[in-house]
């Protein structure tokens, strides 16, 4: 039961903290307009969580929903931008 939580959490994390990160950070950069660049992120969160599997309670299930959610995230993000999502904040006097 643990292992899947943590798959689940691990998911979810990566999948908030990537749409977040593209949502702010990469607002301005044309590249995460691309239909590439989900399955890229994916793979590349994939690869950066694999060492994690060395852990007892962490299966290489775990690294692919990682890299899962990291691709979703960055889809949802640049999907969010294209809509114009983003809330806009506004220092107010």
């Amino acid at each position: 039961m643990l292992p899947l939580l943590i798959t689940l959490i691990a998911g979810a994390i990566s999948f908030i903290l990537t749409r977040n990160f593209v949502r702010r950070r990469l607002r301005f950069v044309d590249a995460v307009h691309s239909p590439f660049a989900p399955l890229i992120t994916g793979m590349l969160a994939a690869l950066v969580a694999w060492p994690a599997v060395l852990l007892p309670m962490v299966s290489l299930t775990t690294a692919i929903v990682f890299g899962i959610g990291a691709g979703l995230g960055t889809a949802s993000g640049a999907r969010a931008l294209r809509r114009h999502e983003v809330a806009r904040r506004r220092l107010t006097p």
